[in-house]
């Protein structure tokens, strides 16, 4: 008797069983990640609804707004009252100058790991991966120092640093994130393209121009949209290198904005919303090769 074994279960209620926990998982996944998605929704709705609110639904804590329509007027009020106008300007300025620099400066780097083999090339970029660890809080006063020195011997050229383009450019145009991204998409390439394009003749920067970059497009488009929330969203650098509103990026405006508007806590949500919907608009519409750049980036070295 004691060595009596239980009747095994039949196979049609084994799956039976299977299927109910696979859904049953199914169910508290799509639970967890809605509620997740809900709660990182919710800051964006209520910018969005009390942005619309007149001053006396704000002030009666209202949280719909009565007439839509009407609060639009919010906006044109920040627009104008915040000269966002010109803060616009300055940042897509900085951002497009930005990113071409990035481009070309990352692009050639990424290149160079991934493709040529010199001396010293894993202790270079694992110097460069290093400095990744480092605070930008730590580096502010240093590059600050090097910018203010830049500013002395570039001024007389005519080419001022500080409240001027280059101080708010030029030092975010090495992305060491963005090098580390390309380098690891670039050493995916199949090295029998390389044999072909030697065949046909190409160099280096033949075959990275017609066939590394045209295969990139996804990890060249989340550099791209990294760079663009970096640059869009930038504050503290800002507001160290500039002291005067010529070249200052919409983000010092907004700040700003805030600290004049008083209690207009509508007009500080439609001048959050006009802020955010740049980079929001942005990532909408590349959103695909966002995520395939995300996705199809490996660890290969």
């Amino acid at each position: 008797m004691a060595n009596q074994t239980l009747p095994a279960q039949p196979v049609e209620k084994q799956h039976v069983s299977f299927w109910y926990r696979y859904k049953v998982g199914r169910i508290l996944l799509y639970f967890i990640l809605s509620f997740g998605a809900l709660v990182a929704l919710t800051p964006f709705v209520y910018m969005l609804l009390g942005s619309l609110l007149t001053r006396g639904e704000m002030l009666n804590r209202k949280l719909f707004p009565r007439n839509p329509i009407a609060g639009m007027q919010n906006y044109v009020e920040a627009w104008n009252e915040a000269n966002f106008n010109e803060y616009f300007v300055n940042s897509v300025q900085i951002t497009t100058i930005t990113i071409i620099g990035m481009l070309i400066v990352c692009v050639l780097a990424a290149y160079a790991f991934s493709r040529i083999k010199f001396p010293g090339r894993e202790a270079v970029f694992g110097v460069f991966l290093a400095t990744m660890m480092i605070p930008e809080t730590i580096l502010l006063i240093p590059n600050f120092l090097i910018v203010n020195q830049l500013n002395k011997w570039m001024t007389p050229l005519g080419l001022p640093w500080l409240n001027n383009w280059p101080s708010l450019t030029i030092p975010f145009m090495a992305s060491v994130f963005a090098i580390f991204l390309m380098r690891q998409f670039f050493a995916q390439i199949p090295d029998e393209l390389w044999d072909a394009a030697r065949i046909d003749g190409a160099g280096h920067v033949r075959f990275m121009v017609q066939v590394v970059l045209p295969l990139s497009k996804a990890v060249l488009f989340t550099v791209i949209i990294f760079q663009f929330i970096g640059s869009w969203n930038a504050l503290v650098w800002p507001l160290v290198v500039t002291s005067k509103p010529d070249w200052r990026p919409i983000a010092v405006g907004l700040y700003s904005f805030i600290s004049e508007a008083g209690p207009e806590l509508q007009l500080m949500l439609a001048g959050a919303v006009i802020t955010t919907a740049p980079v929001l608009l942005l990532y909408f519409f590349t959103q695909k090769q966002f995520t395939e750049g995300i996705a199809t980036t490996g660890l290969k070295g």
